[in-house]
């Protein structure tokens, strides 16, 4: 089956159009300074898109676990401050429980009363990226290169239904084997393999 799978990406021009292009050479794991699962998270805004959604959306605001790599997204029209506290309280806090901390960069959406009162509200440490060095929130950083991949391959009809393909593109993301691991992320969090479309 695996290498059914290799051959058919071969084949794939989407994949060969949006596909990994590897750079470097895998490295050894190195120890994690964050000690659970759901600790830390990464938070960050991808775009403006130049091409909105059918429904207006022209944003993406995700977060990434710094522990085992679990993403949550959700596509926005704008990125406000209620838009970004609501989006961790429902999708980090109500889900996952509360964090001891969150970093992300100096955006206006992310440095508000808003986002003040929240943390302090459930003891979390609010932590900025350096404007000189941005790439301190690299985890954040390199899961939105994932997402934009993983959407420009299942958006190809229409372009605008990318908010529709989210969840999608998120659930693919989760239940995709890593190399480092050789397991998912599904599996990581849940402790059992997901039930995919092609065991059914």
């Amino acid at each position: 089956m695996f290498k059914d799978a290799i051959e058919y990406a071969k084949r794939c021009h989407e994949y060969q159009i949006h596909g990994d292009v590897i750079h470097m050479p895998p490295e050894d794991l190195h120890q994690s300074v964050v000690s659970w699962p759901f600790a830390a998270w990464g938070l960050d805004v991808i775009g403006p898109i130049n091409l909105p959604s059918s429904k207006g959306k022209q944003y993406i605001l995700a977060v990434t676990d710094y522990f085992s790599k679990w993403t949550e997204a959700v596509a926005l029209r704008n990125v406000k401050e209620k838009n970004i506290v609501n989006f961790i309280r429902h999708a980090i806090i109500y889900r996952h429980g509360i964090p001891k901390g969150i970093l992300t960069d100096n955006g206006t959406p992310f440095k508000n009363k808003g986002m003040k009162k929240l943390c302090q509200k459930f003891g979390i440490h609010l932590s900025f990226s350096t404007p000189y060095y941005p790439l301190v929130n690299g985890l954040a950083e390199a899961f939105n290169k994932m997402i934009v991949k993983i959407l420009k391959k299942t958006v190809t009809g229409n372009k605008r239904d990318r908010d529709e393909k989210l969840q999608e593109a998120l659930w693919a993301y989760r239940t995709t084997h890593r190399s480092a691991t050789t397991t998912t992320l599904y599996s990581l969090v849940y402790g059992i393999e997901p039930v995919i479309p092609i065991e059914t």
